[in-house]
């Protein structure tokens, strides 16, 4: 006999495009996506063919697109309606302002109720997508977030937005802000000059080899932290600059060099669980830490300070947490070669709901590569876990 969970379902998959109007001051999006007063949002919707449902799972990421991940695909083919939404800064976070893509899930989330009809909404918190979806769903229950980081007016209280019922925290981090700060290469001793270091603080180096000491990690984590500080620093002082020439100068963008020295990724005595040692979700570290796709590599001034800055984002994932009420399922990949092993746990241990579980796949990877039982798993630990609480059939 067949359990809900294995059953598979044909599935149709749906271009969706949600818009709403916003005045800016400034365009802070390439191309169509937030030009004329309006925002335009992409999103993909899987629909399980000959299934319909009260219920929808939204996975949101607040840089990329997650239809082509397979946690997604693989809840649609057992018959859960799925949206993969895009942010307006979809595939490209140089100006992302996080406050701006809760208003960009909320948009998602009243159309998939008054226009779609859905009663039911499940958010997948996923990847980089945990501590957005955490921010939301922590203003939906209570609003008060009036403002951005660079003090900038943000719409999060005026939106309207609608609470989920539910939450999946699934292979996630606590915060962009603080994954930088842990990745964030300290022996950098010149932001304008990434040759300039100190060789006691480069992983690299071969004076440097694993396993670390304690003494060293005390130090390289202070370090790391002090980088990331002296560099808001700058962002406040450049960005008040701007606003004291009263010109039409409003933002700039910079280049942080070297952000992917995380000793975690070559130490395995550090946090260990399962995860591969020497690599990571975006290959060899060392080729990471100077290649152009790292985390931070590209920002503008008020985007630093909402997403990367440690100290002033919104967006941290056990903060939030904390003003959640509804039912949460914390879902850690013990070898997840991204997020840091004790992340999963923090979330839930700081989450307020008296409905929360925490469950453990065994040996999964971040992206389930080449491991298609274990996604089958995940899969069915989730929708296990929404039956129970009668929000799927």
């Amino acid at each position: 006999m067949t359990t809900a969970t294995e059953r598979k379902f044909d599935v149709d998959a749906e271009w969706v495009h949600v818009k709403f109007p916003q005045a800016a001051a400034f365009k802070d999006v390439y191309g169509f996506a937030g030009s004329q007063g309006v925002v335009n949002l992409e999103g993909i919707r899987f629909a399980p063919r000959g299934r319909p449902s009260r219920t929808l799972m939204i996975y949101m990421h607040p840089a990329t697109t997650l239809q082509l991940l397979p946690m997604p695909r693989a809840m649609a083919e057992r018959g859960v309606h799925v949206l993969c939404a895009g942010s307006r800064y979809a595939r490209n976070d140089s100006a992302l302002i996080m406050e701006n893509v809760v208003v960009d899930l909320g948009a998602y989330i009243r159309h998939a109720k008054t226009v779609w009809g859905y009663e039911k909404i499940v958010i997948g918190g996923w990847s980089g997508g945990g501590s957005l979806s955490l921010l939301y769903q922590s203003q939906a229950e209570r609003p008060t977030i009036t403002h951005t980081p660079a003090g900038d007016p943000c719409e999060i209280v005026s939106a309207g937005l609608i609470p989920a019922d539910a939450f999946i925290f699934q292979a996630a981090h606590i915060s962009r802000a603080v994954v930088l700060t842990d990745w964030i290469d300290p022996s950098v001793l010149d932001e304008n000059d990434p040759d300039r270091r100190d060789p006691s603080l480069d992983l690299y180096h071969p004076d440097n080899k694993p396993p670390y000491s304690a003494e060293f990690l005390a130090r390289f984590r202070a370090a790391q932290l002090a980088r990331v500080r002296r560099r808001t620093a700058w962002v406040r002082e450049t960005l008040e600059t701007l606003r004291r020439r009263g010109g039409l100068e409003m933002e700039r963008g910079f280049v942080t060099h070297r952000t992917m020295a995380e000793p975690r990724f070559l130490d395995g005595a550090i946090d260990p669980n399962d995860r591969p040692i020497g690599t990571c979700f975006m290959g060899i570290p060392e080729t990471v830490n100077s290649g152009p796709v790292g985390s931070a590599r590209f920002s503008t001034l008020r985007a630093w300070l909402s997403q990367w800055s440690i100290d002033d984002t919104n967006a941290h994932g056990e903060k939030c947490a904390a003003g959640i009420s509804v039912p949460m399922l914390a879902l850690e990949h013990s070898a997840d070669d991204a997020v840091p092993q004790p992340h999963t746990h923090r979330i839930y241990q700081a989450c307020a709901s008296t409905d929360k579980t925490m469950q453990c796949i065994q040996g999964a990877l971040h992206y389930f590569q080449g491991q298609p039982a274990l996604l089958a798993q995940a899969a069915g630990t989730c929708i296990s876990w929404m039956q129970d609480r009668r929000l799927i059939d």
